[in-house]
């Protein structure tokens, strides 16, 4: 994952900043972050976005985020969901996306990306 650009979509400020510094000491560059659903989606659909990977949590303020992981899917981005949620809540057109229950580190989260992007490879 050394230098892939990731996109973290999380609502919880003080859990993404964490995330974000983590991933950049594992040598991941910070793409953008939303805390949002408006704003993950308008990132998401933005020509401007050019992550590699997305990070990002089923819930922001009450809004699923399946939406948004679409619109990142069909641009090709990896996604991982980093969520409190239980895998089950995920619709079954979402279920091979990996689910990394929080609290989560960020070596859990990238071994879920790697084995994201391995599939898809």
């Amino acid at each position: 994952m050394k230098g892939r650009r990731i996109f973290i979509v999380e609502d919880e400020y003080f859990l993404a900043d964490e995330l974000a510094r983590d991933l950049a000491v594992a040598g991941c560059q910070i793409e953008g972050f939303a805390p949002t659903l408006d704003k993950a989606m308008a990132l998401a659909g933005s020509d401007s976005l050019r992550a590699e990977a997305a990070v990002v949590d089923i819930n922001l303020h009450g809004q699923l985020t399946y939406p948004v992981v679409e619109l990142l899917q069909r641009r090709g981005v990896t996604v991982v969901f980093c969520t409190g949620y239980d895998a089950s809540t995920v619709p079954k057109s979402l279920s091979t996306i990996p689910v990394v229950l929080k609290p989560a580190t960020a070596q859990r989260i990238i071994a879920a990306l790697e084995a994201a992007e391995s599939v898809r490879s």
